[in-house]
């Protein structure tokens, strides 16, 4: 049995989308704003959208993508906690959406020793 069969969820994923945004706690990254980079995993069933070939029995995920910046670029907040939990509360906002992964890069955080990327991850479902 295949994990999507025995589970009935499959999962379609957006990495990499880029966008600016003035989330911080430091002044300097209100007044500057810096880069996020936003990963997502989505948990449902593809089946009927893949079956139909329709768009419509599915998530849009250019349309997600489009959702998800606005939330980057919109109203600061002071931790990259906050701002996954957003995004992740918009994920779930598609009623086909039964779960959902968010990662918030932040590769240019204020840390004054050399690194290669500060990462929040959460993982939300249904209630």
């Amino acid at each position: 049995m295949t994990a999507r069969a025995a589970t009935g969820r499959d999962t379609v994923r957006l990495t990499g989308l880029r966008a600016r945004g003035r989330h911080g706690c430091l002044p300097a990254e209100r007044e500057l704003g810096q880069e996020f980079v936003i990963d997502v995993a989505l948990w449902f069933d593809t089946a009927p959208a893949a079956a139909a070939d329709d768009l419509t029995l599915t998530v849009d995920y250019g349309a997600l993508a489009a959702e998800l910046v606005r939330i980057v670029e919109g109203e600061p907040v002071n931790l990259i906690e906050t701002l996954a939990e957003r995004l992740a509360a918009a994920c779930l906002a598609h009623e086909l959406v039964e779960e959902a992964e968010v990662s918030v890069h932040k590769p240019a955080a204020p840390i004054p020793l050399p690194f290669g990327d500060v990462v929040v991850t959460i993982r939300r479902g249904r209630a």
